[in-house]
């Protein structure tokens, strides 16, 4: 696959989510990032509001995180918690599914779960802002994956994410094909956990993945950049 530095840039979402990251190293990452073109910086919740003010004037979106890593919080907290990331300057919530509800095949709980998300969204942010749905895929089959990422599309997410990067393994190019082929070309896929390399990467966009989470960006597009 051919893509130059640009392009990759544009589909990676650089990731620190580590729970041990305070304000003091994540100022020196975004610093670090700010200016590499990435599609979002993705922090954790605690660090939007500084994130946004810190990204100001920049085209780097802030990316967080909602009822991470398990997924099983109540609906209503869920919900609160992407309005409020919103309302401190989020651009793009990356929620995870009510995995257990899957598992069991509650389907049309775990889609009023992941609407009450988007409709919180929709209404605090100016029509910019995005969802993201963790699937964890780890734990699903593949029938599994293809029915959780209809529930995600039909409950009105822009994105379908395979992982957390927190869950048993992280995303498989067979996740994202099986992703892709089920929401079709109009629907983002995210393709997350375990991308560290330029291999990975480029095999990952070449499934059908249109995003890639990441805390190894930079040093993806240097792979890139020696590669060329």
């Amino acid at each position: 696959m051919m893509i130059d530095r640009v392009s990759m840039a544009a589909a990676i979402d650089q990731t620190l989510l580590k729970p041990t990251v305070g304000y003091n190293e994540a100022a020196a990452w975004i610093e670090r990032n700010a200016e590499q073109g990435f599609a979002a910086l993705c922090v954790s919740p605690f660090l939007t509001a500084f994130a946004s003010q810190r990204l100001a004037g920049t085209s780097t979106r802030v990316c967080s995180v909602c009822s991470f890593p398990l997924g099983y919080s109540n609906t209503e907290s869920k919900a609160e918690e992407a309005a409020h990331l919103v309302q401190l300057g989020c651009h793009e919530v990356d929620m995870v599914m009510n995995i257990a509800a899957l598992l069991e095949g509650e389907l049309e709980f775990v889609g009023d779960d992941i609407r009450a998300v988007c409709d919180a969204v929709r209404e605090e942010s100016t029509g910019m802002s995005i969802v993201k749905v963790i699937l964890e895929t780890g734990y699903l089959t593949a029938e599994q994956i293809a029915v959780a990422s209809r529930v995600a599309v039909d409950a009105g997410a822009h994105y379908v994410k395979t992982s957390t990067g927190f869950g048993p393994r992280g995303a498989s190019v067979e996740d994202v094909r099986i992703m892709r082929e089920t929401v079709g070309p109009g629907i983002g896929v995210k393709a997350a956990g375990g991308i560290r390399d330029l291999g990975t990467a480029l095999s990952m966009l070449d499934a059908g993945a249109t995003r890639l989470g990441s805390s190894s960006g930079l040093e993806i597009l240097d792979a890139l950049d020696a590669r060329s």
